[in-house]
């Protein structure tokens, strides 16, 4: 086998667990207490929640007739380099890199504090913690692509069963002196301010939904891609809109919207109300598989990114190296060791803040690729074609761009970040191809 080959392994019930497990984390069990914070309403939050989804699911649509078309490992960097060449490749293929290294970061280090909080004695070591949890993931995934992708099913098997039964214990085990929240309990939002507050709150429900198109990164490896993709990514995006439709409304049962607003663990909060001090350790636990899962996911699809760009001489040589268990081992080292230098640094938390707008990015431009490709390869074998094209993808990418500038509007010192890299990049992407 050549070196820089990778292996057909992968079916449809991977598709479906990585689709899952690269989305779901901690977002659904953090995020509801600031975003009930930001709209206050609980219709809107539920229609915050649906609109992303909506987006998600049309979205979905549009790659699956690009990663069918293009079957290619590294997803958007595919789309962008083949629609727009090799310079908006190498923008677009970074930017997902950088924001999935951040996340990848995060989520290790959010993991060795809910480490802390169940073994005290372990506080003071948090990013030692973090940096071995990374550590022990490439050892993982040195052995091979097999016994990675049977962890990732397991883990979003658990993963989506425990979330179901928080939302079944909610429901069913609900003291009789709690009611449904009644809509005169939620504070007023008038003029500017609920618009801000839908921003700020769609800006935390993307960063929650990023992951639905994870499926794409391993069309190189499906061992059918055009039947397997569509499968994939519509099961994944359709349990996780419902999961995540169904936490928040147990989640808006059990608590107050006022003690939801400003909650920081709002799951954890509800499981102490049902069933006392102590029990919220059960959540805790269940935001560890979570965790798990999705760095599983994280270091499985990012490191095909730069795989793919090496390949393309877009990135440096070396991380085209492929094991004998099908992993691209210098890339998934590298990529590890790039989010242990976040964390060594304290630096992820402020990339954190901007990865939504890399992801966004990321998504803008796969709708544009697809616009593009239509007109200038028609000839392209199109296994599957994106629904409602030409509408949906043109709407998907006008929302895309407008979210963008709203981000950039709503969170300007944080964007100057992203705008920064931007502005950057050429001699950057100079310096690496002449490497």
């Amino acid at each position: 086998m050549a070196q820089n080959q990778l292996k057909k392994l992968l079916g449809v019930g991977f598709g479906v667990a990585v689709t899952i497990g690269g989305t779901i984390g901690t977002g659904i069990l953090r995020k509801p207490g600031p975003i009930a914070q930001d709209v206050g309403n609980p219709s809107l939050i539920i229609a915050v929640w649906l609109v992303v989804g909506l987006y998600a699911l049309i979205g979905s649509l549009s790659v699956m007739e690009l990663g069918t078309m293009l079957p290619k490992a590294g997803a958007w960097y595919v789309y962008a380099r083949r629609a727009f060449g090799n310079y908006a490749g190498f923008i677009i293929g970074i930017s997902s890199w950088l924001g999935s290294v951040s996340a990848m970061a995060f989520g290790a280090a959010v993991m060795s504090e809910y480490i802390g909080l169940l073994s005290p004695s372990l506080v003071d070591h948090q990013k030692l913690i973090a940096v071995s949890i990374l550590v022990a993931f490439v050892a993982f995934h040195s052995v091979g692509v097999r016994l990675a992708s049977r962890a990732q099913e397991v883990m979003s098997v658990l993963k989506a069963v425990g979330l179901l039964a928080f939302v079944i214990v909610c429901f069913a085990v609900t003291p009789d002196t709690n009611t449904p929240i009644s809509t005169d309990t939620v504070r007023p939002l008038a003029g500017g301010g609920i618009w801000l507050g839908i921003l700020a709150a769609l800006q935390s429900v993307f960063y929650t939904y990023d992951g639905w198109h994870t499926a794409a990164y391993f069309t190189e490896e499906d061992v059918d891609p055009s039947r397997n993709l569509p499968r994939s990514m519509i099961s994944g995006v359709l349990l996780i809109i419902g999961i995540y439709i169904l936490v928040n409304l147990a989640l808006l049962y059990v608590l107050p919207i006022s003690t939801l607003a400003g909650s920081k663990l709002p799951a954890a909060d509800a499981v102490q109300l049902l069933f006392g001090p102590g029990s919220a350790q059960v959540v805790t636990f269940l935001l560890m598989i979570s965790i798990m899962g999705i760095i599983n996911a994280q270091i499985m699809f990012n490191p095909r990114v730069i795989f793919a760009m090496g390949r393309d001489g877009l990135f440096f040589r070396f991380v085209t190296k492929v094991n004998d268990g099908g992993t691209p081992i210098n890339a998934t080292i590298l990529t590890a060791l790039a989010s242990i230098l976040l964390i060594l640094t304290n630096t992820y938390s402020k990339l954190s803040d901007i990865a939504t707008f890399f992801f966004v990015l990321c998504y803008a431009a796969s709708f544009a690729a697809l616009i593009r490709l239509r007109q200038t390869e028609p000839e392209l074998p199109r296994p599957v074609r994106a629904w409602g094209y030409p509408f949906t993808t043109w709407s998907l990418l006008i929302a895309s761009l407008a979210f963008l500038i709203g981000v950039v509007i709503g969170d300007f010192s944080s964007s100057l970040y992203a705008i920064g890299f931007i502005a950057v990049s050429y001699p950057i992407y100079k310096l690496v191809i002449r490497q």
